[in-house]
């Protein structure tokens, strides 16, 4: 029997990659404007996705693009829901359109993270979301304060990483850590494996922990993002797994 798995990546983002990485996917996260991206570019992602029939999902960051959205900003709640509420407007009306369909939303980079264990953090996203009268799946690690806090608001699907390093806890190594990014295409065909397979993956302590999650992130700023997701699509068609549709 086939193994049907989700995989998406971030877009949009400006790294050049976008029409070698976008036929790869079954969904991907599509910068608003926070940490990247503009209409322009929100507009060029969209049409590229939805020729090669890969679901549509907006992605929005603190409004950070000095640090491409990968550290905290100190904001307060209403500050934060407020810049969600205005990338996701700006993203839907660019969906609009362009007459696509949006699936989902996925959070970027340090607000990613923080939403995931910062009560406050989680509020102010699921309220901007819930504020744009749409309801869209949002991507979430399961068991996080995030999950918790959406989960009888929105429709989720649970995310892990093919290319990221985990901690005992279940959270990411941090980026400032020499090990936290999978770099070898076959270490991160491995995890994948492992946490389809065995909804397990093993930690940097070499401790494996059970993972609950159907869509399989890999970043599309990682410089060996298109060799590694090549040499997973040529693993999938051997080992009976199938990109979902």
């Amino acid at each position: 029997m086939k193994k049907i798995i989700d995989i998406n990546a971030d877009v949009g983002e400006g790294t050049g990659n976008d029409v070698q990485l976008i036929p790869l996917l079954s969904s991907c996260n599509i910068a608003c404007g926070g940490h990247a991206g503009d209409e322009v570019s929100m507009r060029n992602t969209i049409q590229l996705a939805r020729a090669h029939k890969v679901k549509i999902g907006a992605h929005p960051s603190f409004p950070d693009r000095d640090n491409f959205g990968r550290k905290l900003l100190t904001m307060t709640k209403s500050e934060l829901s407020e810049s969600i509420f205005n990338q996701l407007l700006s993203f839907y009306a660019v969906v609009e359109t362009e007459e696509a369909t949006l699936n989902h939303i996925k959070l970027h980079g340090a607000l990613y993270n923080y939403a995931a264990k910062d009560a406050p953090t989680a509020d102010a996203v699921v309220e901007a979301i819930v504020a744009t009268k749409v309801r869209p799946v949002l991507y979430v690690q399961h068991d996080s304060v995030l999950h918790r806090k959406a989960e009888n608001l929105l429709p989720l699907a649970f995310e892990a990483f093919i290319d990221r390093s985990y901690n005992t806890d279940g959270s990411l190594v941090s980026r400032s850590l020499e090990n936290a990014v999978i770099h070898h295409k076959q270490l991160a065909w491995e995890q994948l494996k492992k946490m389809v397979l065995s909804q397990k993956v093993e930690t940097i302590t070499g401790v494996e922990i059970p993972i609950i999650a159907n869509t399989f992130c890999i970043h599309g700023d990682h410089p060996n993002s298109i060799e590694i997701l090549r040499y997973i699509r040529s693993r999938m068609k051997i080992e009976n797994f199938e990109l979902s549709s």
